[in-house]
């Protein structure tokens, strides 16, 4: 156990916020154009008296973030089948909804009037019965947000490196700490960062262009050897997946833990030096530019500072899919990941959104089993597309409108996520 003195606690408050800081201003530096001031107002003639100031227009306050909606105006809830599988995969997660202290009680309580049904008519009419709607919008009461797409890849490796397997995927450092906020500064609920000792001083992690060039070879435990680098960054963007091995077998890596950096899209990093448009920057155009310009790709990379660990799963079965951070196995076209802090784990949600291979709409219901570092807003979700190439393909090209809704237990209070 690390013991600090006042001194040491304040110099470590003082890092933590500048950390959180430097984080905050990287956010408004990349979102925000340069601000030009007001002109001043002219004086009237032969008028000793200084001009009057400007009041800067008041922005309206921020509207809840549920609405109340009805099944009726579910778009596809009249002519969806599947109604009975989508609660039988609600009572599935129950036990864990149960044991984890930050779920609701009114959804677990809902979980144990949960029954499975012989039909889907039978399943509707039980949600109908039991639950209420809420559509979640903007702070300006816009309905629409972005929905994309993640999956699970299927890379090539080997248990020891050689030929055409030379990069490395690794397990979490020895000497990385994770610190939970709130067990110094209650007010930092759910907040947490990651570091290394220096000396006797909690120092940040290394960032990827320092653990790819220096840290990893020399000291990281490696899992396994792909033959591909993007695809191994694909899989940490990804949080887990698969890599057959030369006899045919697959292994499965499951997300461990993080060197503490955000996420940067490296898509938006081509956008900005100019090699991509907008609508390029898709996984297939990422790749297929990476091809053409093999000696870039480290330089594209470390823009990205973070860093996934991984551990090797061998739980699951090959039928099942990766899990997700409630703790249960994905299904693909079925769960979303969400942002925590606003939508809790487990709640039973409905999209109405496109896909984006033949624009067919995507309107069913789905379960909050995920979350991820850039899925942040009100009006926002990933959806796990499945495991392989095609999956891939599809989540990609994923970036489509979307309205969501939460279906939540009758008479019962908001998730407190929902109504702060």
């Amino acid at each position: 156990m690390l013991m600090y003195s006042l001194k040491m606690r304040r110099i470590q408050m003082f890092r933590i916020g500048r950390w959180f800081c430097q984080i905050t201003l990287a956010g408004i530096v990349a979102g925000c154009a340069t601000q030009s001031l007001p002109p001043q107002a002219q004086k009237p003639v032969n008028c000793s008296c200084p001009a009057p100031e400007e009041k800067p227009a008041e922005k309206p306050p921020a509207l809840p973030l549920l609405e109340k909606s009805s099944f009726s105006q579910l778009p596809g809830w009249a002519n969806t089948q599947g109604q009975k599988a989508t609660l039988n995969a609600f009572i599935a997660q129950c036990g864990v909804l149960q044991r984890r202290k930050a779920t609701p009680a009114g959804l677990v309580e809902m979980c144990k009037r949960a029954s499975s049904l012989n039909t889907d008519e039978e399943a509707r009419n039980w949600m109908e019965k039991e639950l209420d709607v809420w559509q979640l919008q903007q702070e300006d009461g816009r309905k629409e947000g972005l929905l994309t797409g993640y999956y699970e890849p299927l890379l090539n490796g080997a248990r020891k490196p050689g030929g055409r397997f030379g990069v490395p995927l690794y397990g979490v450092p020895s000497d990385l700490i994770t610190v939970k906020l709130d067990e110094l500064v209650p007010e930092l609920k759910g907040k947490r960062i990651r570091g290394r000792i220096e000396g006797n001083t909690l120092v940040p992690y290394y960032d990827r262009a320092e653990w790819e060039t220096n840290v990893g070879p020399q000291r990281g435990k490696v899992l396994v050897w792909v033959d591909d680098k993007l695809d191994a960054f694909l899989l940490q963007v990804q949080g887990s997946g698969r890599v057959k091995l030369p006899d045919g077998s697959e292994i499965r890596l499951s997300y461990a833990d993080q060197n503490g950096y955000p996420y940067k899209a490296i898509g938006r990093v081509l956008v900005e030096w100019g090699e991509l448009t907008t609508a390029q920057a898709t996984i297939p155009g990422i790749r297929a530019w990476a091809e053409k310009n093999p000696t870039k790709v480290d330089k594209l990379l470390n823009n990205n500072p973070s860093v996934v660990f991984f551990a090797e799963n061998t739980v699951l079965s090959p039928e099942q899919g990766p899990i997700g951070a409630l703790g249960l196995p994905l299904t693909g076209e079925f769960s979303l990941a969400v942002d925590r802090s606003l939508v809790p784990y487990g709640a039973l949600m409905w999209l109405d959104s496109t896909n984006p291979l033949n624009q067919k709409p995507i309107q069913h219901a789905a379960l909050a089993q995920d979350t991820g570092g850039a899925i942040r807003g009100r009006v926002r979700a990933d959806y796990f597309w499945g495991t392989g190439h095609a999956a891939g393909e599809a989540a990609g090209k994923t970036r489509q409108t979307l309205r969501l809704w939460l279906l939540w237990p009758k008479g019962v209070d908001l998730p407190k996520t929902a109504n702060d």
